[in-house]
């Protein structure tokens, strides 16, 4: 079959696929059609949007990314962002649900687009990578528990009261139980249930959706709509694109560009993670920078299509993956039955009883606090668990926009403090060739003479110092008079300006103590920037070798007996 002229996640598409992938598309539909609409309660956006999500956005990535199985759409975790961020602006008359606030749902999608075109064009997909695993853990937790806090009033049948925080917000819970119904509390137990036990024992089955149609079905049959708080009408049908006043716009330019900044932050660390993952997974290519082109253009056909921020699904992805999904046809599949239900099932979803809803995004909510993840973290790094629980702590208290900021200056400070406080080993060398490596502390040598000194980072001028003074006390504290200083370059890259001027100041003392100053493991890169920095010319000929092992039997042969 020719596929040339195919977009990226199509070629090499095979007739065999057609069917499997139909089948996956229907599947993963049933359950993205109903998590949608929770995204949009989210979002605080009409629910027509979270549906419109699943169209036009899918159809354009499939047609522009790279990735066969990525599925692109409405996301807890912009959504969540999103809503925090146009409640920040603090203006009148934008209220949640209202044409306004889509129009600023619309606007921000589109910016993030026009950032993710930039990141694009720049080739900046490595940007993601600075939202770090657990920084990312603790950002999702944090969301988690607002996204559960947000829906207990509709499970229970409560009007939502306006309250402050997370606390707030239960203790007005806990005030007004005297006006929860107990038939909401019903349907949102029996989708509770259902959920949970379906994931547990059938996680094959499409219970979202059918909890959906059976418990319409309910309504419209026993006539239950006046006893139990629907969702009313949804306004599906054609989308209606509209954007704020430019004045108003021009006003909040800042705060637009933060939301966009956050939500283009999570969408590079979660749709490149998912994307690679999978790809790797069945040995397909990965190209991350075309997947970034693919959600620019989803996001700014989302703006343009009355919806909101998408972005790569991690489970939804991996619902295509379990139900053999080979391609974007199966999103493509996908997006013609969400177009169905707007055509001609919004009518019949306006029975759908807010508890239901409630409950369904409860379920997600609740699965974004990754319990396990904390304590993979807590067993590894007690350090990182501490920085993924400041941040879950951050978005519960001051807000998801804020939660995002001081996981992308959490995730900055591991970077640095990494690479300027680095490990430090003196590598051992046994008889046999083994290497043993101890922490570098004065006292420690790997032979009588020797130091072989391994630092785990570049040298830049924030932890030049902390080199020297490394190597300055292990050759004091030597405990034989050291003949030869042996730098392991295996993880040493490159050297800036100021840790060249230092490392040349360090040779100089080094070759003070007659004891020559080694090389071992240079890298092109790095010899490039030693000979730039006129280090080499400091060095003799003979003191740069290929490897650690090399340099300690070059030192060796020095007290090997004449024979």
């Amino acid at each position: 079959m020719g596929t040339r002229g195919l977009p990226p996640a199509l070629r090499g598409y095979q007739r065999g696929w057609l069917r499997p992938d139909i089948l996956a598309g229907l599947s993963l539909a049933a359950v993205a059609i109903p998590e949608a609409m929770g995204y949009a309660s989210i979002a605080q956006v009409p629910l027509g949007a979270g549906l419109y999500s699943l169209i036009v956005p899918a159809i354009v990535f499939a047609l522009v990314g790279a990735s066969r199985l990525l599925v692109v759409g409405a996301d807890s975790a912009t959504a969540a962002l999103l809503a925090s961020g146009i409640a920040g602006l603090g203006m009148a008359g934008v209220l949640p649900g209202s044409g306004e606030w889509l129009a600023w749902a619309g606007l921000i999608a589109a910016v993030t687009g026009v950032m993710l075109l930039i990141a694009w064009t720049l080739r900046l997909g490595f940007l993601g990578d600075f939202l770090s695993t657990s920084v990312l853990v603790g950002f999702l937790a944090g969301v988690g528990v607002l996204v559960v806090t947000e829906q207990i009033p509709g499970m229970l049948g409560e009007p939502k009261q306006p309250a402050d925080g997370v606390i707030g917000k239960w203790m007005a819970v806990i005030a007004n139980l005297d006006q929860a119904r107990w038939q909401s509390v019903a349907f949102a137990a029996a989708t509770l249930v259902g959920l949970v036990l379906v994931r547990r024992f059938r996680p094959s089955l499409p219970m979202p959706i059918l909890v959906v149609i059976g418990s319409i079905v309910a309504v419209m049959v026993f006539g239950l709509g006046d006893s139990v708080p629907t969702i009313g009408n949804v306004d599906a049908g054609v989308p209606s694109v509209r954007f704020p006043p430019l004045d108003s716009v021009i006003a909040n330019i800042p705060t637009i560009l933060t939301i966009s900044f956050g939500c283009l932050l999570v969408i590079l660390a979660q749709s490149a993670a998912t994307a690679r993952s999978f790809a790797q997974r069945h040995g397909d290519p990965v190209d991350v920078n075309r997947d970034i082109l693919g959600l620019a253009a989803a996001n700014v056909s989302a703006a343009l299509s009355g919806s909101f921020v998408v972005n790569g699904s991690p489970t939804k992805t991996a619902i295509l993956d379990q139900q053999r999904g080979r391609t974007q046809v199966a999103n493509l599949a996908m997006a013609a039955v969400a177009l169905a239900v707007v055509i001609f099932a919004a009518g019949p979803l306006g029975n759908l009883p807010e508890a239901v809803l409630a409950a369904i995004v409860f379920v997600v909510g609740a699965e974004l606090i990754n319990w396990s993840g904390f304590a993979r973290i807590w067993k590894i790094r007690r350090v990182e668990f501490a920085i993924a629980v400041l941040t879950t702590v951050t978005v519960i208290g001051f807000g998801v926009l804020t939660g995002i900021v001081v996981a992308m200056v959490a995730s900055l400070v591991q970077i640095i403090h990494r690479q300027y406080r680095p490990e430090r080993f003196v590598v051992g060398v046994s008889a046999d060739g083994e290497r043993r490596y101890e922490s570098a502390r004065p006292g420690h040598q790997s032979l009588p003479g020797l130091i072989v000194f391994r630092y785990d980072a570049d040298l830049f001028y924030a932890n030049v110092g902390r080199f020297t003074d490394s190597v300055t006390a292990l050759i004091k504290g030597a405990p034989d008079p050291v003949r030869w200083l042996v730098l392991d370059c295996s993880a040493i890259s490159d050297v800036d300006y100021s840790a060249a001027t230092a490392l040349s100041d360090l040779i100089g003392y080094v070759h003070s103590v007659n004891a020559r100053f080694i090389l071992a493991g240079v890298t092109p890169e790095l010899r490039e920037s030693l000979e730039t920095a006129q280090i080499m010319a400091d060095l003799a000929p003979d003191s740069v070798y290929p490897g650690v092992g090399a340099a300690v039997r070059a030192f060796r042969k020095l007290d090997a007996p004449e024979s």
